[in-house]
């Protein structure tokens, strides 16, 4: 199962137990969040697009690292 999320006007593919790297967020090292604007989510056989996003659908993260970059 994955989902395709928008974070920062930037769009990423989250899956349960992967860790992606998105732009700065508010949020402390150890705190969950909660990401609504989910574009598709994908279940082996079963696809669902957004129009732009699903109603109702959520991803939740926890945040791992905050760093800058160069």
């Amino acid at each position: 199962m994955y989902a395709i999320i928008r974070s920062g006007g930037k769009q990423y593919r989250a899956e349960v137990g992967s860790t992606i790297d998105v732009d700065r967020l508010t949020n402390d090292v150890g705190e969950t969040v909660e990401i609504s604007d989910v574009l598709l989510v994908s279940n082996d056989d079963n696809t669902t697009i957004g129009q732009p996003v699903i109603e109702g659908a959520s991803v939740k993260a926890t945040v791992v690292e905050q760093f800058r970059g160069k």
